[in-house]
């Protein structure tokens, strides 16, 4: 492996600038900004900000009752009288379309003895009428009838509209911020929008939505989305096909840009000796990139681990030792290969087995694999072991580039490799990740409840669509259980399977907080710029009188 020498502020290897200037279409100029966090910003933050109900408490107050923060896509509502119940910990706000470009948010509390209004979405709704005594709102908040009004001689109609919250919108998600005294939205996003010129996201529709409970703190949750050091230990099947170590970081006022080349080998792979391909293509047999282990999964979902010095074991699919001389394996790249995979790959193992037996559901499963099509593409590139970066980025991007034609037509002629190839991942303070260029990938973690070691992980695809044809409608959101497989939501493709080994850290990290000795968890100065750059903001939040 090439590790960083201390001091420096990046990893050996190929710089993303110089990607750039390689490039076979020209590059816009966002991708050229250049905005590293300035000095001073915090290494080390206490262990209790993710632990204790304390802190929870200061950010619920200091925070979420003050910040912008998106509640919901446009598409979640697309008709007038549509409207969603969007929570937070113990807050809840009702997001109401009241028009057809006008978007309202009110407490999601009845005025009369503080019923939820609503708990749950709905559908083109004429009024919003409490179900206990019938206290009823036009959907502009106006109060419209009070049953028994005659026994409410001191209350004024007028001064009993439902409380609002603000409301703004960008690029077809709609924000709230509970605080009369916010700052405008405009100057807290800032010029995100620029870097998304040649597909905003107003041209894009909800292809899918799923969601998940996690048994983490929200920021556990969404730091390990937030950088590329982890990819070396997490994802070590990708190395071949990811400049990890040499991401490029950025921040911009609220927001925060990280850029990870694809088509280019990880720095970590320079000193280790490269073997010959196997000669097995089966997509369940690998070669570990740093250490050339042979790892093959078995019929019966065991991986037999063989090391180039003779040794072998056999492990479980989460890489406990089961049998042999060899005692350890990887845990992610067991996960990666005998856990449960797409449905689409699980007639590969029917075929090895001899059974026969066909799907029930075979439409079901063309629909969702062309839902996900694209990230597959993504996956199998970056899966790949490229002999030559720039060619591969280029052959990448082209393929990228045609797939794309029939829907953006001319416009593809524009874009650039590194826009088709790169993941270019933003976060806009404090929980909104939407991923850069061509990548339909958006995602929002926020606590679950009042639970300090629980959080809600949403993933989006935002995807392109003809301009000139009908808006798509958007795809429902697809909640799976806290202890459910991610490939059980199939329309994600390849990425369910990523988020697997992501997430198989994640309840760990939250109970080694509780466990560890130290009082602090710390920061890579370069590499987890963007957690840095998130908790300078955080400490100004909750600060703040």
């Amino acid at each position: 492996m090439t590790e960083t020498l201390t001091g420096t502020n990046r990893s050996a290897g190929v710089a993303y600038t110089q990607l750039l200037a390689e490039d076979s279409h020209p590059v816009p100029e966002y991708l050229l900004r250049d905005s590293p966090l300035e000095e001073g910003q915090p290494t080390r933050v206490p262990v209790e900000r993710y632990t204790s109900r304390e802190w929870h408490d200061l950010e619920i107050e200091k925070l979420w009752k003050r910040v912008w923060q998106m509640a919901c896509h446009e598409d979640d509502i697309p008709d007038v009288g549509d409207y969603l119940v969007y929570d937070l910990a113990d807050l809840s706000y009702l997001v109401v379309r009241v028009a057809e470009n006008e978007f309202k948010a009110y407490y999601n509390a009845c005025l009369h003895r503080g019923r939820l209004l609503r708990q749950e979405d709905g559908k083109r709704a004429r009024d919003l009428r409490c179900a206990f005594h019938g206290w009823t709102w036009n959907l502009d908040g106006t109060l419209k009838e009070i049953p028994c009004q005659w026994d409410f001689p001191y209350v004024n109609p007028d001064e009993q509209s439902l409380p609002e919250v603000n409301v703004a919108s960008w690029g077809g998600f709609v924000f709230i911020n509970p605080d009369p005294d916010a700052e405008p939205f405009e100057d807290f996003v800032g010029d995100l929008e620029s870097h998304f010129t040649l597909l905003p996201y107003e041209k894009r529709y909800k292809e899918a939505h799923v969601a998940k409970v996690l048994r983490c703190n929200w920021k556990v949750a969404q730091e390990a989305f937030m950088e590329a050091y982890h990819v070396v230990a997490t994802h070590p099947q990708i190395l071949a096909g990811i400049c990890d170590a040499n991401s490029k970081y950025d921040v911009f006022g609220n927001y925060a840009r990280a850029i990870t080349p694809n088509g280019v080998p990880s720095p970590h792979l320079s000193n280790v000796q490269q073997e010959d391909p196997l000669p097995d293509t089966s997509p369940f047999k690998m070669r570990h990139p740093l250490t050339n282990a042979i790892y093959d999964t078995q019929p019966d979902s065991t991986v037999l681990v063989t090391h180039p010095d003779g040794r072998s074991g056999l492990f479980t699919e989460s890489g406990s030792w089961i049998s042999g001389d060899l005692g350890e394996a990887d845990p992610h790249m067991c996960q990666w290969l005998a856990g449960k995979q797409l449905e689409t790959d699980d007639q590969y193992w029917e075929n090895r087995r001899g059974n026969n037996a066909t799907d029930d559901n075979g439409s079901e499963e063309l629909e969702a694999e062309s839902a996900a099509e694209e990230m597959d593409k993504r996956m199998e590139q970056m899966t790949a072991a490229p002999s030559n970066g720039a060619s591969v980025r280029e052959i990448g991007a082209a393929a990228m580039r045609e797939g794309l034609r029939p829907v953006l037509g001319d416009l593809m002629d524009n874009v650039p490799d590194a826009e088709l190839n790169d993941s270019i991942y933003f976060t806009l303070f404090p929980n909104f990740h939407p991923w850069g260029s061509f990548n339909r990938i958006v995602y929002r973690f926020r606590p679950n409840g009042n639970n300090p070691d629980e959080s809600i992980m949403e993933c989006l695809y935002l995807a392109p669509y003809p301009q000139d044809g009908e808006r798509p409608p958007a795809a429902p959101i697809h909640w799976i259980g806290v202890d459910d497989d991610w490939t059980e939501a199939p329309e994600l493709g390849m990425l369910a399977r990523v988020f697997n080994q992501d997430t198989y850290n994640l309840p760990r990290v939250q109970l080694g907080l509780h466990a560890t000795k130290k009082e602090f968890v710390q920061f890579g100065n370069y590499g987890e710029t963007k957690i840095r750059h998130f908790h300078a903001l955080l400490e100004n939040w909750v600060s703040r009188e």
